[in-house]
């Protein structure tokens, strides 16, 4: 290897200059600045870059190789994935401002930089000509505060770059992190009177990351192209032009980055006759296979499959073959690879199971009207088609209820599919119940509303992050109240605009938009908030964090709502709703307890003065929806804080993404254990042990509390913070389980429990896996470790609860046995890395939920 001395780099114009450690040290330490011990980590990184050197190296090469030794050392101090990131989003101001700019030139070349790129993104025809037409982008310009940058984290700015950020043709970045900030709120405001000072307040709580609009808006706000809604609820029809309909508007949406929902239950069973040509049907199953195959030929970018899931009730005569969809084995022709889904459920069912009693399959065709009916209506209907088919007059199948919903979960044991949805607990609690039957949820099960052959159910998402309306730790710790209330009501008026911006090549989901306006308001960061309190994820003042957070984002979500509507008028089909009966999502819990007959197990408490916002909501409100819970994978990146609801997958994991791959420490935990002095001695034990603190040696039981990971945790903690949550939103909640057992048995109390609690969804269930695959180098000798556990020895999974807990039996959904690599003593090579891998269609790939997640458009 040559010496530094002697290297060359080739600029980004051919030219080529000797390698000047100089100013190499010079970049690292501006963006070590601020950080303890800035000139030391400096002085290492260029030491550890200099290894890595070759003569003829590109400039952007060694931006490369700095960003790569800043990343490896993250997993000793998360302060180097500072560094990286800023050494990152300065890679992309030499190619905006020019090579060798500062910081401190930064500042003041942004204001003229931004009004340029706007220009040229016109000029491109990549960005709305309003944009150069409607706003005062000297104004704007002048107002981008480039230290805002420095809030992102690498993963952050790299998920940024790849996805959102828009580039010239030739793959030129057109934006830094501040000018994608500014267009999306720019995109966002083009509706307003005054868009230069909406653009100003949207861009200053969505560069601050106190919330963020969804990728698909996060995309095309600002476009040519401005499909800014973010999911899609449809129903297949049955009939043949229908089908052909709905196979075209899944192109079209999939091609617009829309999560979609689709629902198949009104498609006749196989064996059912069809009349115009004396034939037989083949049943759903088979335009099933259609619509997955459309969704692969809807590759975004050749990045990305097009993104769905198939719904179906459970009293459908083809419903086990739909359990089979995901099954790996069998007809492929009669097997779902991208497309994902989620069974219908209604409470008669669950009643059923709780008491034992038989299950009937039917024929659509026969007892059309079950689709359409829910609650308290549809038992007494579904009671007569039972006795029907008990007659002999009916076609049907008949299997225990019982025996029904364990097929449902080993099938969600084994494929992660399908997810379970309560049908009359998302009716019945819905305000939005003038407009028809709610037939589905969406993509990521979060969204509600009502759809028909007319119209296309549509959403629009935000989210707001938790994390940054909190101040202190500990005891210190409290919830900027003023600063919640400002974010939630500007990020309800930001979603109100986007509607009347947005476009969409289907008329169905048009009309839709427009008649009811929906939005999906969210919360990410949960997880991040409860570690700032010091409060362990399962615990009681978890629970009444959760539920007094919700209470007050649900209130002024609603109320910001009443006064747009007074403002800009209510949506068109307001009158005959729930809100014009004076309801709020609160309400629903009564109506829905009413109507089962089964207590809903929720705690009741209330804080702030609903009676006067029940009022005000009567007189009128400007959405039919208000709030929904999306899993936020991938903003949640951006953001820097945990995704959703979820809460730790581990303290330190490697995590693969389409940007990448990273690691990941939590900071949180960090900074605790070095308030102790411990961070230094424990972090090897940690990596060592794959993110677990219960496994590391010397450190306080109340941390180790704090710090469960998501499959240490007991799996009602994620039911009981959905249901506190779920007191307050209109829509539902992306809700990720984690279970450590497969006993099936166990799984069935767990998702009863969900049902008597109100939950409407869940979502993924992630099993822990019986063994991990170890990439890691440490500086421990392993052979030795392994030898002083005997040779048979066990190896235990990502977060096992407890050291003295039993490997859980049988081999469930992500159980990949994987040869352990056994290392030289007290070497320490390459980064340090632990990733936990499955088998997917023969491939390893990781289990980060977060990389689970399919929604693109709703993360």
């Amino acid at each position: 290897m040559s010496t530094a001395s002697s290297i060359t780099v080739i600029k980004r114009d051919g030219t080529k200059v000797p390698y000047d450690g100089y100013e190499i040290a010079q970049s690292i330490t501006e963006a070590a600045a601020g950080l303890d011990h800035e000139v030391e980590r400096a002085t290492q990184l260029r030491s550890e870059l200099e290894i890595t050197l070759f003569d003829g190296i590109t400039s952007e090469q060694l931006d490369e190789a700095v960003i790569g030794v800043a990343l490896g050392n993250v997993k000793d101090d998360p302060a180097f994935d500072t560094i990286a990131a800023r050494l990152l989003v300065k890679s992309l101001y030499k190619k905006i401002f020019g090579e060798g700019v500062t910081r401190d030139e930064v500042s003041t070349l942004c204001g003229p930089a931004f009004v340029a790129s706007v220009l040229r993104g016109v000029e491109l025809r990549l960005l709305d000509d309003r944009l150069a037409e409607a706003f005062d982008l000297e104004v704007l310009g002048a107002a981008i505060d480039p230290d805002r940058d420095d809030l992102l984290r690498y993963i952050g700015a790299q998920t940024m770059r790849n996805r959102y950020m828009i580039t010239e043709p030739d793959g030129t970045p057109l934006e830094v992190p501040q000018f994608f900030w500014m267009r999306v709120a720019m995109g966002l405001a083009l509706n307003e009177l005054d868009p230069t000072a909406a653009a100003l307040t949207f861009y200053d709580k969505m560069s601050r990351l106190e919330y963020l609009a969804a990728g698909s808006t996060l995309v095309n706000a600002g476009t040519t192209y401005p499909q800014l809604s973010n999911c899609f609820v449809m129903q297949m029809e049955d009939d043949i032009e229908h089908i052909a309909k709905s196979v075209r508007d899944v192109m079209v949406l999939s091609k617009g980055t829309g999560g979609i929902g689709l629902s198949v239950t009104k498609l006749r069973a196989e064996g059912s006759p069809i009349r115009s040509n004396n034939t037989t049907s083949t049943g759903p199953i088979p335009f099933m296979h259609t619509i997955d195959s459309t969704l692969r030929a809807i590759s975004r970018g050749g990045k990305k499959f097009g993104a769905l899931c198939l719904y179906m009730e459970n009293w459908h005569l083809d419903f086990p073959q739909f359990l089979d969809l995901r099954q790996n084995s069998g007809d492929p022709y009669r097997r779902t690879r991208t497309a994902n889904t989620a069974v219908w459920i209604s409470d008669d069912f669950m009643k059923r199971v709780q008491n034992d009693e038989p299950w009937y399959l039917f024929d659509p065709l026969d007892v059309a009207d079950l689709v359409e009916l829910t609650g308290s209506a549809f038992s007494r209907r579904y009671a007569e088609y039972a006795a029907m088919a008990e007659a002999g007059e009916l076609r049907h199948k008949k299997v225990g209820a019982r025996e029904q919903f364990r097929a449902i979960l080993v099938s969600l044991q084994s494929t992660s599919h399908p997810w379970l949805t309560w049908k009359d607990t998302i009716n019945t609690r819905a305000l939005n119940d003038n407009t028809g039957t709610i037939h589905l949820s969406n993509l990521c099960t979060e969204i509600t509303l009502p759809q028909d052959r007319e119209n296309t159910s549509v959403c629009n998402l935000a989210s707001i992050n938790l994390s940054r309306h909190v101040t202190g730790r500990r005891q210190h710790a409290k919830i900027d109240w003023d600063r919640l209330a400002e974010s939630v009501r500007l990020a309800v008026r930001q979603l109100d605009n986007l509607i009347d911006i947005t476009l969409s090549s289907v008329p169905e989901s048009e009309r839709s938009n427009e008649e009811n306006r929906a939005l999906g308001l969210g919360v990410m960061g949960f997880t991040d908030v409860v570690e700032k309190f010091g409060f362990s994820y399962a615990s009681d003042a978890s629970y009444e964090l959760m539920d007094q957070i919700m209470e007050f984002v649900s209130w002024h979500a609603i109320d910001a709502s009443a006064d747009l509507a007074r403002e800009r008028g209510a949506y068109p089909n307001f009158e005959g709703s729930g809100w014009s009966r004076g309801m709020v999502p609160f309400d629903s819990i009564a109506k829905l307890e009413a109507d089962r007959g089964v207590p809903v197990e929720v705690d009741r408490t209330t804080r702030l003065d609903w009676d006067a916002l029940r009022a005000k909501v009567a007189g009128g409100i400007r959405n039919s929806t208000l709030m929904a819970i999306a899993p936020t994978a991938s903003i949640g990146l951006v953001a820097g804080t945990t995704p959703g609801l979820d809460p730790q997958f581990s303290q330190i994991f490697s995590r693969a993404t389409s940007s990448g791959k990273f690691l990941e420490v939590n900071r949180n935990l960090v900074e605790d254990l070095r308030e102790l002095g411990l961070w230094e001695t424990v972090r090897e034990d940690l990596l060592r042990h794959q993110g677990d603190l219960s496994k590391v040696e010397g450190v306080p039981a109340e941390l180790v509390e704090i710090y469960q990971t998501s499959f240490q945790l007991t799996p009602y903690a994620f039911l009981e913070v959905a249901a506190r949550a779920q007191k307050w939103i209109d829509q539902a909640i992306s809700r990720n389980i984690y279970l450590q057992s497969r006993d099936v048995g166990e799984m069935v109390e767990l998702y009863a429990a969900a049902w008597k609690k109100g939950v409407k969804t869940t979502y993924y269930l992630h099993m822990m896996p019986r063994h991990t695959a170890e990439q890691s180098t440490v500086k421990v000798n392993k052979s030795e470790a392994l030898s002083a556990a005997g040779a048979g020895a066990p190896r235990r999974g990502f977060g096992s609860a407890t050291p003295s807990a039993p490997a859980p039996a049988g081999r469930g959904f992500g159980a990949v046995a994987a040869p352990v690599a056994v290392e030289e003593p007290a070497v320490e090579v390459v980064p340090a890395e632990v990733e936990e891998l499955e088998m997917v269609d023969g491939a390893a790939c990781p289990i980060d939920p977060q990389e689970r997640l399919q929604c693109e458009s709703c993360q």
